[in-house]
């Protein structure tokens, strides 16, 4: 499992840079405009608000991990500057890689 969540990090980064580097080229590259078109119909806003509710469960269960997890703010700060796509698989491939960790 251990190569198949990095492998799904490695996607999670690619997959939305690439749609997100198409708005950048369009001139829409500050956070209210991301922000803005994130919640530009009913449809972006369900996709966003599951987003933001799942990164924030994530977030609530690294910290409540404990002490075989790794630091929190590292995948925190991808979620933040990724996306939940890159962050999740890559905390799981941080805890595979340890064999005394087991991914829950």
């Amino acid at each position: 499992m251990k190569n198949t969540w990095l492998a799904l990090a490695i996607i999670g980064t690619v997959l939305p840079y690439y749609f997100f580097l198409q708005q950048i080229g369009t001139g829409g590259a500050d956070i209210a405009t991301f922000m803005a078109l994130g919640f530009a119909n009913p449809v972006a806003a369900g996709f966003a608000a599951d987003l933001f509710i799942s990164s924030f469960a994530f977030w609530l269960y690294m910290f409540a991990a404990g002490n075989n997890s790794p630091k929190p703010w590292v995948f925190i700060l991808l979620n933040l500057a990724i996306g939940l796509s890159c962050a999740l698989p890559a905390y799981f491939y941080w805890r595979a890689r340890r064999p005394s960790a087991a991914v829950a």
